[in-house]
C-alpha cells in the first residue's frame, strides 16, 4: 500500500499516466475532488478557488486571512483522503502537503514544449502562438503561486523522488516505471508511517476548525493530543477556552495542550561577533 503525488504542466500528460496508474494499481484517484471539497468547507464559490491556484494575493487576501485559512481546508481534505491509503493524487501542490510522510512516492511528470502546444491547439482549436503564450502564462503562474506560498519552485528536481519525461517515455512506459517503483519497500505503508498520517490528519482537521478564529495558529498531534502554539496578541489566553471548545469538537480529539512560547529577550548591547 503507498500514496503517490503527480506533479504536472498543462498538457504534459501526467493526468493521463495519474488515471492509468491508478487504475492499474486499484487505486483511488484523486485531483479536481479536493479542491470542491474544500470550496464547500471554505464557503465561497469553487471558481473563485480556482482563481486563486493562479493569483492568490488579488483572490484570496480579499477576506481575512484568506490564503491560510484556505490552504488549511484544503490540506485537511486531502489527509482524509490519504489515511484511507491506496491513493495516486495528481492535484494542487502534493508534492508540498505530503513531503513529511515517508512512503510518498513523490513524482513530476514533464513533456517537451512543442508536443504540449500541438496538444493545446488540438483540444482548444487555436493557434500555436495563442497555445506557446497560454501554456507560458500557465507555467508562470503555477510556479509563483507555489513560491509565494511554500517558498519553492515546483521546477526543482529536488522535490520529487522521480522525474519522468514525456517523449520518447510513453504515457505508458512511465505507468509501467512507476507501478514497479511504487512496489518497492521504500513507499510501502508501515505501522509509524500511518500513525504519522493520522496525526497530521487529526491536526489539519482541527486547524481547519479553528481557521476562523485563529488563523494563524500551529497545531500537532500525538495520538489523539492536540497542542496548540503561536497564539498571537488577536488570538491571547483569553481566546483558549473557545479554541479548546473548538478542538475538542472534532472526532479523534482526547486532549488540547497550549504551548507557551516566550518572547524572545531584548539585548540593548552590541554584539561584536553578529557579522562575523
Amino acid at each position: 500500500m503507498s500514496i503517490i503525488t503527480i506533479n504536472r504542466g498543462s498538457y504534459s500528460r501526467g493526468k493521463e499516466v495519474a488515471e492509468k496508474l491508478a487504475l492499474k494499481l486499484g487505486y483511488e484517484c484523486i485531483s479536481r475532488d479536493i479542491l470542491l471539497e474544500a470550496s464547500d468547507e471554505f464557503n465561497i464559490p469553487e471558481i473563485k478557488l480556482i482563481r486563486a491556484l493562479h493569483d492568490p494575493a488579488t483572490v484570496l487576501e480579499r477576506f481575512r486571512h484568506g490564503k491560510d485559512r484556505y490552504i488549511s481546508y484544503l490540506y485537511a481534505a486531502l489527509l482524509q483522503h490519504v489515511r484511507k491509503d491506496n491513493i495516486v493524487y495528481h492535484g494542487l501542490a502534493g508534492q508540498f502537503f505530503l513531503r513529511d510522510i515517508p512512503h510518498v512516492l513523490k513524482v513530476r511528470v514533464i513533456a517537451d514544449m512543442k508536443d504540449r502546444v500541438k496538444e493545446e491547439m488540438r483540444r482548444e482549436n487555436i493557434s500555436a502562438e495563442e497555445a506557446l503564450f497560454i501554456l507560458k502564462k500557465d507555467d508562470d503562474e503555477r510556479r509563483k503561486w507555489a513560491l509565494q506560498v511554500y517558498g519553492a519552485d515546483t521546477w526543482d528536481s529536488r522535490l520529487y523522488d522521480i522525474v519522468l519525461h514525456i517523449g520518447r517515455l510513453t504515457v505508458d512506459n512511465a505507468v509501467d516505471i512507476l507501478f514497479d517503483t511504487a512496489q518497492k519497500p521504500n513507499f510501502q505503508t508501515s505501522t509509524e508511517s500511518r500513525q504519522l498520517v493520522d496525526d497530521l490528519a487529526l491536526s489539519a482537521t482541527v486547524k481547519a476548525a479553528l481557521s476562523e478564529i485563529a488563523p494563524k495558529i500551529k497545531t500537532a498531534a500525538d495520538h489523539g493530543k492536540i497542542h496548540i502554539s503561536n497564539l498571537d496578541n488577536e488570538t491571547g489566553s483569553k481566546d483558549e477556552a473557545q479554541i479548546k471548545t473548538i478542538a475538542m469538537q472534532v472526532e479523534g480529539v482526547e486532549e488540547v495542550i497550549f504551548k507557551v512560547i516566550a518572547p524572545k529577550e531584548k539585548h540593548n548591547h552590541v554584539n561584536p561577533f553578529h557579522n562575523i
